[in-house]
């Protein structure tokens, strides 16, 4: 029979009781009311009983110590299973990240939950540092090291606010290490002889975002979510805070490029689309995995890469696949590549691109030197040219006035109207 004592230096009673081995022991209640402390003790006793009739599952054995804790603490004891866990924590996410970020966050707890099956229904303290190892294993079948690692790093995240929650005691995803990033191949910029390839191989829309990806060095999810507001084809430049890094750019507009956007159909309305097919894709996935795949299959038509295979030979989806030195990326290479040819000076073309190091900067330029697709004497891309000073209500700045967006059509900051009715100009 469960019983209490205390100990005369100490203000708490505690709970003496026989273990389901036969062994009498002694556990502190926490408290200094002894009509209390006798209640945990028997709770303490029922729960070793039932061990010793084989009925402690871990389902009762939570629940008696839940009311251990609630006794005690005059509260109820904070738990969580693993799926209920990582969903609330999607939700608080959802107000402090990024959509983005969210959405990636999301596609690691989905993947988690579905490598744990039933497992997921588990409370949180089963998800220990061997579970977690056994996820980031699963994942390096299929996806880059990189990717793996940064699963990994979702999970400490999720993990801490566990911790900090009060519902685990430690961080188990800390004591899983990273990967090594091993990397065997490196992207290439593309060649003259390649760009025409692709050119013949594209669809006009693509054509589109090639030329302005060879013109800019822009990434992919830039160009995709480009609109008439970010052009400004008077002053010959395009303006756009990247999504990447946030950094706002104002890029220079290559006389390519700026032929190419004057040809392209233009209403009166600045948000619309410069790109409207992959605009739409960027905006129903977020991420622009589609829209790779999609270049993926134009360098294939171009016969500049190998088609990806689904089948069963270890060469599918149940496997990472071989990355490619070619990419849309390696147009953002060319570009870098270019002006380096072009005589530009590394800081420029830092500025330019948007590396945020002379080292990046240095090595895409010295994967490949492409001098015949400059012309030093007169180059294709050329430095962005300073804009004037103009006195703003803060100070001197430049200006940021709305420009015209193409050629007979001018949009203000709150009027449109054609330069034919009007002789004032912008």
């Amino acid at each position: 029979m469960a019983s209490t004592k205390r100990h005369p230096k100490s203000p708490f009673w505690m709970a003496c009781f026989t273990l389901s081995d036969g062994r009498r022991t002694t556990r502190s209640t926490g408290t200094s009311d002894k009509k209390e402390a006798q209640r945990i003790a028997n709770r303490f006793e029922d729960a070793a009983n039932e061990g010793k009739s084989k009925k402690l599952t871990e389902s009762r054995a939570r629940k008696t110590i839940a009311d251990i804790y609630a006794m005690s603490n005059q509260d109820t004891l904070p738990s969580s299973n693993i799926k209920d866990f990582f969903s609330s924590w999607l939700k608080r996410k959802e107000i402090e990240a990024g959509e983005l970020t969210h959405t990636r966050y999301k596609s690691v707890i989905d993947q988690l939950n579905l490598y744990l099956g039933t497992r997921a229904d588990q409370d949180i303290t089963h998800l220990n540092a061997k579970e977690i190892s056994g996820f980031r294993d699963h994942l390096s079948k299929r996806v880059s090291p990189g990717t793996v690692n940064i699963n990994l790093k979702v999970l400490r995240s999720a993990l801490n606010q566990a911790k900090r929650d009060g519902l685990t005691d430690a961080n188990e995803a800390e004591r899983v290490t990273l990967l090594k990033i091993r990397r065997t191949i490196r992207r290439e910029p593309f060649s003259k002889n390649q760009i025409e390839k692709l050119f013949a191989a594209a669809n006009d829309e693509w054509k589109g975002m090639i030329i302005c990806g060879l013109y800019t060095g822009l990434r992919l999810g830039d160009i995709a979510t480009l609109t008439w507001r970010n052009v400004d084809l008077i002053e010959g430049e395009i303006s756009l805070t990247t999504e990447k890094t946030g950094r706002e750019q104002a890029l220079p507009l290559a006389k390519p490029l700026a032929r190419l956007l004057e040809k392209l159909p233009a209403g009166d309305d600045p948000e619309a689309p410069l790109f409207p097919s992959a605009f739409a894709n960027k905006q129903r996935n977020q991420l622009t995995g589609s829209l790779s795949n999609q270049f993926h299959k134009i360098l294939v038509a171009a016969k500049l890469a190998d088609k990806r295979t689904h089948d069963k030979k270890g060469h599918g989806r149940s496997v990472s696949r071989a990355p490619s030195v070619l990419s849309f990326h390696s147009l953002r290479h060319t570009a870098t590549t270019m002006l380096k040819n072009a005589g530009v000076s590394d800081a420029v073309a830092r500025d330019i691109i948007g590396h945020e190091s002379a080292a990046m900067s240095r090595n895409t330029a010295s994967a490949l030197r492409i001098a015949t697709m400059t012309n030093r004497s007169h180059p294709t891309i050329w430095p962005p040219r300073p804009r004037p000073l103009v006195p703003t209500k803060s100070g001197w700045g430049t200006s940021l006035t709305l420009k015209p967006r193409k050629a007979g059509c001018i949009w203000l900051a709150s009027s449109t109207f054609t330069a034919a009715n009007s002789s004032a100009g912008p």
